[in-house]
């Protein structure tokens, strides 16, 4: 229990930026084997980085120095000759976290730190644990930092400086935060428990503890109210995770050795095909498989993945089903991740439970329609398959016929920027059969359509605009008048818009739909009288033309002729606020913008008469507006 002093040395400056990993724990390593005497461990996150750091100190380490790796699908006899001591060489162990902790190696003296850990991690909306590469915590760091003073004092070297070790957390999470719980669920669910019943020093997630509860449902092991059932109380009785204890359960011993081998690490080596057979393959017959694959496996995983299969295939019962194929028994384990190919030449898939994941490009069973995928990395966006079985859609329909049926599909394409209408017959998000649906019902486009409009915002027309403008108007005064604010609208379509839809499908239709009817009829009768006697739409000109009138600016404004406008000696209002009158040429374009009309015509008209008479000598520019008869014709030619 004794330990020695670890003298402490951190970087003196942070590692700039694009400096690799590997390299710089690699220089680091060989200024530790060269500033002091005895062993060195290397902490490494995992056997990738071991590889590429052993790849970089060939050749650079003092004479007399041996590299040897050590983490946890290595070779036991490579393990053991990492661990011995030697009086030959001087060892230089790259190590995972394998040995942070109780595993005591005599020789070492000094330890260089690579600050990074692996953990996994479960992922609850994806129902998929993955492997995640993180910082180290303080205590971690502390932990191996011991490993050098186990036996004599000695020296560590950290690849990060004092200040960054101030950013780094206390401690790392507890498993409880970061495992599977379906487990956990199945147990307290058999002793009629729930989490809150129990002291935990770290109680569950709720959000994990449920999609726990979700997964059991699935599987038959809870009812509808979290209770367990009679097939829940076999699943807990064998030694495994609820998903292979189904597929125990359902399929009996023959499913042992695929039960055993799910439940291990992969026994080939990295590089292997994903196909789940190759493995499976391996452990019925080792001998054989041997001899004819380039693809070795451990051999001391096998013999572990034979001595268990033995022992679950005498607490299996046998299978009421009769014989299973492995796809079938591994689809009962794995029912949320039957994935069914995409268009397209990648070998992208959607899994029954919605989530997405690609198979290596070069992979043997790249072009296989239907797998079920019994490891993933858990990535949310795309999650890469690890292994994967071809099972066929027969075996699937047979195994899952209850949940297998036909849905109408009335849905937004935003892709393609209109209602689509399929039929197709479903498991999970998988759509095995897809045909279009010809006669959907009026208000399902409808419904779907008001997706669409979410999606390509509101259509205005102009009407529609100055419509708003004017209520806006009233309820900026206090009227009690709906909100017709742009988000406002979007947040209640289904009782506005929905009921004028027919007929709209596509971004083309919506662009040339009137939304005005509709905006109109969330005004009652009397809501619309006062809307027309306090914001009317129109101003009527002297030549009992109807003027739209815009209320979106500062003050409600028209537009029109100035020829229009003669007779007027009085400045137009909408009650008692005046309006802003914008004055057009001939040719539409503004001459004046007023406030003041008889102000107007006494001052300033005078000399847009000047300019325009010369412009537009076949238009009447009277001296006196205000008595001249408005018009929009040009004067008549004398004879």
């Amino acid at each position: 229990g004794r330990s020695f002093p670890v003298d402490l040395r951190h970087l003196p400056r942070p590692l700039r930026k694009g400096v690799r990993f590997d390299a710089a724990l690699a220089d680091l390593v060989v200024q530790a084997a060269g500033e002091t005497e005895g062993g060195i461990l290397v902490f490494l996150p995992g056997e990738g980085e071991i590889r590429r750091v052993e790849g970089q100190l060939k050749g650079r380490l003092p004479a007399g120095c041996e590299v040897r790796p050590l983490y946890g699908a290595l070779p036991f006899a490579q393990q053991r000759a990492a661990i011995a001591p030697t009086d030959t060489a001087r060892k230089v162990v790259l190590a995972t976290s394998i040995a942070e902790t109780s595993l005591t190696i005599e020789d070492i003296r000094v330890v260089v730190d690579g600050g990074k850990a692996r953990r996994a991690r479960f992922d609850p909306s994806s129902g998929m644990s993955r492997l995640v590469t993180e910082p180290v915590t303080r205590a971690e760091a502390t932990q191996r930092a011991g490993r050098a003073g186990r036996v004599a004092e000695g020296t560590c070297y950290r690849l990060w400086t004092k200040g960054e070790e101030g950013a780094l957390r206390a401690y790392p999470p507890a498993e409880i935060e970061a495992a599977d719980l379906a487990g956990l669920a199945l147990e307290l669910a058999l002793w009629g428990a729930q989490p809150g019943d129990l002291a935990f020093l770290t109680p569950p997630a709720p959000g994990s503890y449920a999609e726990a509860q979700s997964l059991l449902r699935m599987l038959g092991a809870l009812d509808r109210e979290n209770r367990i059932t009679p097939h829940g109380k076999a699943l807990a009785a064998l030694p495994l995770h609820p998903r292979l204890a189904h597929m125990l359960a359902m399929a009996g011993p023959d499913a042992a050795p695929l039960a055993a081998l799910l439940a291990e690490r992969d026994p080939l080596p990295r590089g292997a095909p994903v196909d789940l057979t190759l493995r499976l393959a391996a452990v019925r017959d080792p001998k054989q498989f041997a001899g004819r694959s380039p693809h070795q496996p451990s051999r001391p995983v096998i013999e572990r993945i034979r001595a268990e299969a033995k022992r679950l295939a005498k607490s299996a019962r046998r299978a009421s089903q009769g014989a299973m194929s492995d796809a079938a028994a591994a689809g009962l384990a794995y029912p949320d991740r039957v994935g069914l190919r995409r268009k397209g030449d990648a070998p992208r898939y959607v899994l029954s439970g919605g989530k997405g994941a690609i198979l290596p490009e070069e992979d043997p069973m790249a072009g296989t329609r239907l797998i079920v995928a019994t490891d993933l990395d858990g990535d949310r966006r795309e999650a890469r398959i690890r292994q994967a079985i071809r099972i066929e859609e027969a075996e699937l329909r047979a195994l899952f016929a209850d949940q297998i049926g036909w849905q109408d599909i009335c849905e937004w394409d935003r892709r393609e920027r209109r209602v689509t209408t399929r039929q197709q017959e479903r498991f999970g998000a998988l759509a095995l059969d897809d045909r279009v649906w010809k006669d959907p019902p009026p208000d399902a486009v409808a419904q779907a359509m008001l997706d669409g409009v979410r999606d390509l915002g509101m259509s205005w027309t102009d009407a529609a605009r100055r419509f708003v403008a004017r209520v806006e108007l009233l309820r900026e005064a206090g009227e009690d008048l709906p909100d017709m604010s742009e988000p406002a609208l979007l947040d209640t379509l289904e009782d506005w818009l929905l009921p004028y839809l027919t007929g709209v499908k596509t971004a083309q239709d919506w662009k040339r739909f009137d939304i005005l009817p509709a905006l109109r009829a969330r005004l009652d009768w009397d809501q619309i009288q006062r809307l027309d006697a306090k914001a009317p739409a129109h101003f009527t000109s002297p030549l009992g033309r109807d003027i739209p009138i815009d209320y979106s600016g500062e003050h409600p404004e028209i537009s029109l002729r100035l020829q229009e406008m003669f007779g007027q000696t009085t400045h137009p209002t909408v009650g008692r606020t005046p309006l802003r009158v914008t004055l057009l040429s001939p040719a539409g374009r503004p001459v004046q913008t007023t406030m003041d009309l008889p102000g107007f015509w006494a001052s300033s008209y005078a000399d847009v008469r000047k300019d325009m008479r010369g412009r537009y000598p076949k238009h009447p520019w009277p001296e006196d507006p205000t008595v001249a008869d408005p018009t929009l014709r040009v004067k008549r030619r004398r004879d």
